[in-house]
């Protein structure tokens, strides 16, 4: 097993900053997952870190060695990607062989490797087939299989699922996770796709604009972001967000969501921070609220505008004359330029994550609840449910958050 570690590491195409000051460390034998929108860089940093591209600035260690001063050999890597990259002319037993014949390793120990390894991805019935006449979830085990008989000490995968219909995509991340645990390898796994990282990571590094927002466990990030960012991207269904101004006196912290406000409750220990930002204007991410029997101290009142059929429940969209905020609208603060183009497509200047179009509040309903739409409801929440984001995005934290 190796640790990866990246130090301040940048990445420029011309004008183009596709990674910025990156600092990670990935522990050995650890599954890492990668997660941001389309261009945000996330391809580009896998290859920095395989040694595949050199780094504008900053520097990638293996076991402590820059990997740059390594033989491509000595660094043991393994790497799958989108497209399944199968040789059409060969059978899948040749495909998976093929990197041993490179190496090249004796005849006999090919076919076992290659028996064995069919076996751990569950193609061994398939050796004799050609890519042709394989399903999507197929071809995908077969590149991971003939990436793994290698024996890698690290395995890297670029979005290995997005090519694969949905029903084989739930069985294979189980599947994936389950194999390098048990070979026990590092494992960096690149993706947009929220559900994979939340699934299947051991840590999450989400990105964007080529610059590193937040590490952490799947559960942390998602229940304690630090930036609006990440409080936007996780969340299904989408995080609410709404523009609003605080107001404090005698005690009392208000925010005013333009028709309604939310007070506070007395002595609630996140007065006294929020009273810092008085007449100031903030934003308010809100995950999807159950719809509570009693409503809690905390509430305000909304139309029924749509409602989605999920099965066990229902989500209701939920008009509250709120302003949406557009912040996640905006180029981060640093040059770069509109879908400027790079060696490996483009980067938008422009995140890939939508405020909705009015100020909705989502709210969980459980069936057999129904709403419907032209409903009014009242929308209670704790007061830990608010995540509250200063003008440049950051979290504001309270004692007791």
């Amino acid at each position: 097993m190796v640790a990866i570690a990246a130090c301040e590491l940048t990445k420029n195409f011309g004008d183009v900053v596709a990674v910025q000051g990156v600092d990670l460390e990935v522990a050995p034998g650890e599954f890492l997952v990668v997660l941001g929108p389309t261009g945000c860089g996330k391809s580009t940093l896998l290859r920095l870190l395989a040694g595949f591209e050199e780094p504008t600035a900053g520097r990638v260690l293996f076991d402590g060695v820059p990997v740059t001063e390594l033989d491509p050999r000595e660094r043991n890597i393994a790497m799958v990607f989108q497209n399944f990259a199968l040789y059409p002319h060969l059978t899948v037993a040749q495909n998976i062989g093929f990197p041993l014949r490179a190496a090249p390793a004796p005849g006999p120990e090919i076919g076992a490797r290659v028996a064995d390894v069919a076996r751990t991805v569950g193609i061994a019935d398939l050796l004799n087939r050609y890519p042709e006449h394989l399903s999507g979830g197929q071809r995908q085990r077969v590149a991971m299989a003939r990436a793994l008989v290698r024996r890698p000490a690290v395995f890297l995968l670029d979005e290995p699922l997005s090519n694969v219909d949905a029903g084989a995509r739930a069985a294979l991340r189980g599947e994936i996770v389950a194999l390098v645990r048990r070979l026990a390898v590092t494992t960096i796994y690149v993706t947009h796709d929220q559900t994979e990282a939340m699934s299947m990571a051991d840590r999450i590094a989400v990105l964007r604009l080529g610059v590193l927002q937040q590490v952490g466990p799947p559960a942390e990030v998602y229940a304690d972001p630090d930036t609006l960012f990440v409080a936007a991207f996780l969340g299904m269904p989408r995080t609410s967000l709404l523009e609003a101004a605080v107001y404090a006196e005698d005690g009392k912290v208000v925010l005013d969501l333009g028709s309604q406000v939310l007070e506070l409750p007395p002595g609630d220990p996140r007065t006294a921070r929020l009273a810092e930002h008085h007449t100031e204007r903030v934003t308010l991410a809100l995950r999807a609220l159950p719809l509570r029997a009693r409503s809690p101290g905390i509430s305000v009142r909304g139309t029924v505008r749509s409602v989605e059929n999920l099965g066990h429940e229902l989500l209701a969209h939920v008009d509250v004359g709120g302003v949406p905020s557009t912040r996640l609208d905006a180029p981060t603060p640093r040059s770069r330029p509109v879908a400027a183009s790079t060696p490996y497509g483009f980067y938008p200047a422009y995140d890939l994550v939508e405020a909705p179009p009015t100020g909705e509040v989502m709210v969980r309903v459980p069936v057999p609840a129904r709403v419907r739409i032209g409903d009014e409801l009242t929308v209670g929440m704790e007061p830990a449910d608010l995540l509250l984001f200063d003008r440049a995005g950051r979290r504001i934290r309270f004692a007791a958050a």
